[in-house]
């Protein structure tokens, strides 16, 4: 399966997420993702996808430390409801910044409110009265009158902790800013604490930056957006391990955001993403797909290319031609 993550880059109009989702739309690509950072709420806009688009649509990853069960199952019922489609949730942790700065709430015991979140909403999910208590999540006596039907949660997954976590209890897990290296071992870890929880391996869905034939512009636009995960807890391993330690001890030292974005190559781009020709942007996808990815979430760079049209156009007809391992 191959979606489309609508981007929020802060150099573009902020509706420019709406004519993405349009040219995903009507290009016919299988999904549609609508996360959330500081341009629109996530159910918000879904909402407004739901009576313009016809793709299913997943809502997230969502930090659990920002909204409880109830606010979350309130807004995927809502979408399911308003676009008479499929409509899945995919929660997170997110990072300290996001949570503790942005939104003044702790980050901490992440994994336990991940748990406990999903335990929590699987009930109201099902059009099941609340009663859950918890060491981080309450909730008791609230039923949801529009429970979507099917609905899946998928878990935003990466540190040893919270893919044993989504091997036991997710319905798919989903990766950002990893290699294909780092998605092949991540692999192999879900699918171990799936087999120990007695459970088949979820699928797995990867969001990756990708541009057919990026400018100058598009690839300074990838290049930013690495910017505020390079010191991030967890993103920052990862880059780490893919060789781009420097960027992320610069970051970690309190550097000014313009100093890490001059220290971030283009070649951290090309480890995470998929950039490049059409020929070249398509054999990145199968290598990605090869190793273990089974629902790809593209991320289009739109500089230079107005809603991405020209790397949707080129993309819409890939299809892998690989197996997952």
């Amino acid at each position: 399966m191959t979606g489309i993550v609508l981007p929020y880059w802060p150099d573009t109009p902020a509706l420019e997420a709406l004519d993405v989702a349009g040219t995903a739309d009507r290009l016919g690509f299988d999904e549609l993702w609508i996360g959330e950072m500081a341009t629109f709420d996530a159910f918000a806009l879904a909402g407004s996808l739901a009576v313009r688009t016809s793709r299913p649509l997943t809502v997230g990853p969502l930090a659990v430390g920002v909204r409880d069960p109830v606010a979350l199952a309130l807004g995927i019922g809502s979408i399911a409801a308003l676009g008479a489609r499929p409509a899945q949730l995919a929660l997170g942790a997110s990072t300290p910044f996001v949570v503790e700065r942005w939104h003044g709430r702790p980050w901490h015991h992440t994994v336990t409110q991940l748990r406990e979140t999903v335990e929590a909403l699987r009930p109201m999910l099902a059009g099941e009265r609340s009663d859950f208590e918890g060491d981080q999540v309450r909730t008791t006596g609230f039923r949801l009158r529009v429970a979507p039907p099917n609905a899946t949660i998928t878990l935003a997954a990466f540190g040893p902790r919270t893919v044993r976590l989504a091997g036991e209890i997710a319905d798919r897990m989903v990766l950002n800013l990893v290699t294909v290296d780092q998605v092949a071992r991540l692999r192999a870890a879900l699918a171990e604490a799936a087999a120990a929880a007695g459970r088949s391996t979820p699928p797995i869905a990867c969001w990756i930056a990708t541009a057919v034939d990026p400018s100058p512009s598009a690839l300074d636009q990838l290049r930013r957006a690495l910017v505020a995960y390079a010191g991030a807890p967890g993103y920052g391993e990862m880059f780490t391990d893919a060789g781009f330690g420097h960027v992320v001890t610069l970051a970690r030292s309190g550097a000014h955001p313009r100093e890490v974005l001059a220290a971030v190559p283009v070649e951290l781009v090309e480890a995470i993403g998929a950039v490049g020709s059409a020929a070249t942007v398509a054999q990145r996808l199968d290598e990605f797909h090869a190793a273990g990815v089974d629902d790809l979430a593209l991320v289009p760079a739109t500089a230079g290319d107005e809603a991405a049209a020209r790397t949707l156009t080129e993309l819409a007809t890939w299809r892998p031609r690989t197996s997952t391992t």
